[in-house]
Formats: structure tokens, C-alpha cells, sequence
């Protein structure tokens, strides 16, 4: 804990962001409330994401009311992976993940309980409920592919799929960390429920050191493999998905889930609002002082004139300011 409470002062004085600037600075700022459906809301994120051609997990369909329920065995009749989340869910809460169908009315968890149809088609029921979704509004159903991790995690992850998030402002990627999930976190990349969370060098796609239960780490608790110096497979495209979710979602302070699918490569789970702070421990560095980088660059272009840059040159321009060589004279 001491270690942890020293890592907060240092950053403090490298500019840490703290949950009022946030809010107040950049979320207030930046992100009207007329497009948070746009990101709440995880159909029409994947919805909008499909037709502007951004890679986002298979839907195979959506359960919208009680009477659609019936229309579920219709839906998975060929299907042996899947998995059901709630659209307005938040946290990781009332989220199935089927990894094998064991006979006609039952199939297998990834962590190997035996479920039935009839309680698939319960919690879906309590779903459209608004028993998971934020506010307790009524909710929809999603049914979509699952995910196959891609194996460079095999070593440093426990059971789930681990994936990863960017911070984007205004389009511009400012910071990067790979959740991994444990034994604790129930194989979920969940930091509150006990996930890894590990710096990731915009730069480069090298992981750096790890936070984990309010500690820094440097191996993973379960395989008691190293989880930094590992270069993520298709950095790049990471980086292009997550710059390209700002024209998406139309918000300007985001965060940006996405997971390394085995054959698909890239793909983004969804995309958050309102970004937690955690991810400055995982990289002992100050969202702020990167945010406020972007804001002057984001002034220069206005003054001289000069149009929007491109994804491609908003890419540049991050890995050039943000990679982990950067940091200290950014900072400092």
C-alpha cells in the first residue's frame, strides 16, 4: 500500500488527473449528452460501428421483449460459442459466456458450469428487466460471437479474454493499458473485480509494468509470468480502431475497449464515457499532462488555420508525443 500511495504523489506531480478534473475538464467539456446513447447503449454502438465498417464481435441477434424470447433457440441452433450481455449493462454484470453446448438443452460456461435453456432464457428475462443496465431502465438482450483470445496471452491470463483500452481525446490516443483477468477477477477483465491492469506503450505496443488490488506487480498471480515486455500483436490496427471511435461515438473524452480475436484480429467491445483513472498507475504516467498536449496541438492547428488531421496523422502525432521514451520530458 505505501508503494502504491508514493506512486500517487510522484504522479501527482506529473500530471495525474484526478475524477473532478475529469469530469469537469473533459467529460463536461467534451462529450455532449445528446450522443451517450451512442455509447450506453451497446446495439447501437455495434450497430453504428458495422456501418462504418469498424470490426466489432459478430451479433446474432437481439432480444428486445418476452415475447421475443421464444425466437432464442432460433438463434443459437447452430451456435456452440456464444455470448448474452445485457446492452446498458455496466461492469461485466449479467454477462453470459458459453464455450461448448454439452446436449440439446444444455451448454457449457468458459469456466465450466452446465447451464440450461431454461435458465439462459431466466436471465434474459431478468435482463429485460433492467436488473443489470445502469439506472434500472429496461433493457435488450445481446447475443454475439464469442471472442477466441489470441494465444500471446496464454502465459499472462487466467481463463477470459483480456483486453484493452485507450483513452481518446478528441481523437487522439493519449494512453493505453491491457486488463488481464485472474482467478479472483473470475476470469474477467474487470480491475474492480480483481483483473491486471498493464501500461501499454502507445509508441510501441510493449506492455510496461502492472497495478493489481491496489499493488504494483510485475508477474501475473496465476501463471507467475513476467506481464511486461510483451509487444502486442497489430498495434496499429489497435490504435486505428480507437482513433476512428471518436467520429463513432461523436464524443470527445472516451475510452475504448477492444479485444485480440484469434483469426479477426482487432475488434472493438465497446466504449466508455466515462473512462476510469486507473489506467495512470498502469503506466506511471499523468492523463492530464498528455491531455493538455492535445488541447495545445488541437489550439496551434486552429490558429494557423489548418483543417482536422486524419486518423492517420492523429496516430502519428500520439505515438510521437505519448510512446514511453516520451514521458518523462512530456511530464517532467
Amino acid at each position: 500500500m505505501l508503494t502504491m500511495i508514493k506512486r500517487w504523489r510522484a504522479l501527482r506531480k506529473r500530471g495525474v488527473m484526478g475524477i473532478n478534473e475529469r469530469n469537469g475538464d473533459f467529460v463536461l467539456k467534451y462529450n455532449n449528452r445528446k450522443f451517450y446513447p451512442y455509447v450506453d447503449d451497446k446495439i447501437i454502438t455495434k450497430e453504428r460501428a458495422i456501418a462504418a465498417g469498424i470490426n466489432v464481435p459478430e451479433m446474432y441477434g437481439v432480444i428486445e421483449t418476452e415475447s421475443d424470447i421464444k425466437h432464442l433457440r432460433k438463434i443459437l441452433k447452430d451456435k456452440t460459442e456464444f455470448v448474452i450481455k445485457p446492452a446498458q449493462g455496466a461492469g461485466g454484470d449479467g454477462i453470459i459466456v458459453i464455450g461448448d453446448k454439452f446436449d440439446d438443452y444444455r451448454y457449457k460456461t468458459v469456466s465450466g458450469r452446465l447451464i440450461t435453456l431454461d435458465e439462459i432464457e431466466y436471465q434474459i428475462s431478468s435482463t429485460l428487466t433492467g436488473l443489470y443496465s445502469l439506472g434500472g431502465a429496461r433493457d435488450r438482450a445481446l447475443i454475439e460471437y464469442k471472442v477466441s483470445s489470441d494465444p500471446i496471452f496464454s502465459s499472462i491470463s487466467y481463463e477470459g479474454v483480456p483486453d484493452i483500452r485507450v483513452i481518446v481525446l478528441m481523437g487522439y490516443p493519449i494512453m493505453a493499458m491491457l486488463r488481464l483477468p485472474t482467478r479472483q477477477s473470475g476470469g474477467k477483465a474487470n480491475l474492480h473485480q480483481g483483473a491486471i491492469g498493464v501500461g501499454v506503450d502507445i509508441e510501441t505496443g510493449k506492455t510496461l509494468e502492472g497495478t493489481w488490488l491496489n499493488e504494483i506487480i510485475q508477474r501475473h498471480p496465476d501463471t507467475n509470468n513476467h506481464v511486461s515486455n510483451v509487444t502486442l500483436p497489430n498495434w496499429e490496427g489497435f490504435l486505428e480502431l480507437a482513433t476512428s471511435c471518436y467520429e463513432l461515438s461523436q464524443l470527445g473524452y472516451i475510452g475504448v475497449d477492444m479485444v485480440l480475436d484469434e483469426t479477426k484480429g482487432p475488434l472493438v467491445l465497446e466504449i466508455n464515457a466515462r473512462p476510469g483513472l486507473n489506467i495512470q498507475i498502469a503506466n506511471n504516467a499523468g492523463l492530464a499532462a498528455r491531455a493538455r498536449k492535445v488541447e495545445a496541438h488541437l489550439a496551434e492547428l486552429k490558429k494557423a488555420g489548418k483543417p482536422a488531421e486524419s486518423i492517420a496523422e492523429r496516430m502519428a502525432f500520439s505515438q510521437q508525443y505519448f510512446g514511453d521514451s516520451m514521458v518523462e520530458s512530456l511530464e517532467g
